[in-house]
């Protein structure tokens, strides 16, 4: 009998359906998702109009290759345009957040003919080849992926971006909006203003990998953008598609696109668009981005005085709670006796709470009840 490749440790969980923030186990056990699958869950499980996009498009053509006119497409494009306010720009659909960033380098590497990308500390962009060796976790790297040239320095240092550009050739640096798996750390608005003026001295192209701080999460469309930069590629996933496998690639007009440079066989296919059509129209019509603000900044207020709490970080629905210890046991009683879904990083003191945009203060406050009486019994 064929098994399972055993590479993710499990909790002994089920679920079976979810509703807005809520996740129901097989035993109708409900939970409360405040991780939002890995950030994914950008609207609610699902929502109304989500399911009616997804149905109405089930009920008419999944998928046909991109040797034909989908119209889906270009809906998608504009809608993005419009929400992101980058009107002018170009998107090319995949399928995952690492693909987007596989192909950002390429277009990179085309665009300059230069080769070497630098990447940060803490930083994570995907598991296949190029992405893994700009990801700074060697426990991912296989030897195959170690070949290519890549340099990943501290993150938030200014004067080691410098000497890096003025020793190398540069052909991209990437950067997350916010670092989500190293623990939501943010740039600094001048790190990310230098990682401009450097590019555009040198010609080179700054990504910026949007595919968990995107979509609203932080409080504006792109993260980025709390910094007041404008990136030359924009990589996304995760949120884009609210449970359906989607990404792409967001590209300044500056790019000249030519036939074969890019492809894909399940990029952009028509179900996978009315997914990612019925996120920015849920985005849009429910005002959640703003709700992620004031949602975000009222839980940062009801736990700030927390005395288990070392540090709060992050923006909007996008945060990170660093304790004096190892937040494992805490997650654990979280999930366990108070049924609440919670994330961690590669930093080990560290809980990141990444909930669908929907999350209303009430429910929010079932959060910090629970950790209020997790942190005092274990102290």
């Amino acid at each position: 009998m064929a098994n399972l490749f055993d590479v993710y440790p499990l909790f002994n969980i089920e679920p079976v359906k979810g509703e807005d923030v809520w996740i129901y186990d097989k035993n109708d056990e409900k939970y409360l998702d405040l991780y939002g699958g890995h950030a994914v869950i950008s609207i609610g499980h699902t929502h109304p109009h989500y399911k009616e996009k997804l149905s109405n498009q089930l009920e008419n053509l999944v998928f046909y290759s991109n040797s034909i006119q989908n119209p889906l497409q270009k809906e998608l494009a504009e809608k993005l345009g419009e929400a992101s306010c980058y009107t002018d720009w170009n998107l090319f659909l995949c399928n995952s957040g690492a693909e987007a960033n596989e192909n950002a380098f390429k277009l990179a590497s085309f665009y300059n003919k230069k080769t070497k990308i630098i990447s940060f500390s803490k930083g994570f962009h995907g598991r296949t080849s190029l992405a893994v060796a700009t990801t700074d976790n060697k426990n991912i790297v296989a030897p195959v992926n170690a070949v290519h040239d890549t340099l990943i320095l501290p993150f938030n240092d200014v004067e080691a971006l410098k000497k890096a550009f003025s020793e190398h050739e540069i052909c991209a640096v990437i950067i997350e909006g916010i670092q989500g798996i190293g623990g939501i750390y943010e740039p600094t608005e001048e790190f990310m203003k230098t990682i401009r003026s450097l590019c555009d001295e040198q010609n080179a192209v700054f990504i910026a990998d949007e595919i968990q701080s995107g979509y609203g999460r932080s409080g504006k469309f792109f993260a980025h953008q709390w910094y007041n930069v404008v990136p030359d590629v924009v990589t996304m996933a995760k949120g884009m598609g609210n449970g359906f496998p989607i990404g792409g690639i967001f590209i300044a007009p500056k790019f000249e696109a030519h036939y074969g440079m890019l492809g894909t066989t399940f990029g952009g296919n028509h179900l996978a668009c009315a997914a990612g059509i019925a996120v920015l129209d849920v985005l849009k019509n429910e005002n959640l981005i703003p709700q992620s603000v004031e949602v975000g900044e009222w839980l940062v207020n009801q736990l700030k005085d927390n005395p288990a709490i070392k540090e709060i970080r992050g923006k909007g629905l996008m945060l990170g709670i660093e304790l004096n210890e190892e937040v494992a046991p805490i997650r654990k009683k979280i999930l366990l006796e108070h049924k609440i879904f919670t994330g961690a990083s590669s930093n080990k003191n560290t809980i990141r709470l990444l909930p669908p945009l929907t999350l209303t203060k009430e429910q929010a406050q079932l959060f910090v009840d629970a950790f209020e009486a997790v942190t005092k019994e274990l102290a």
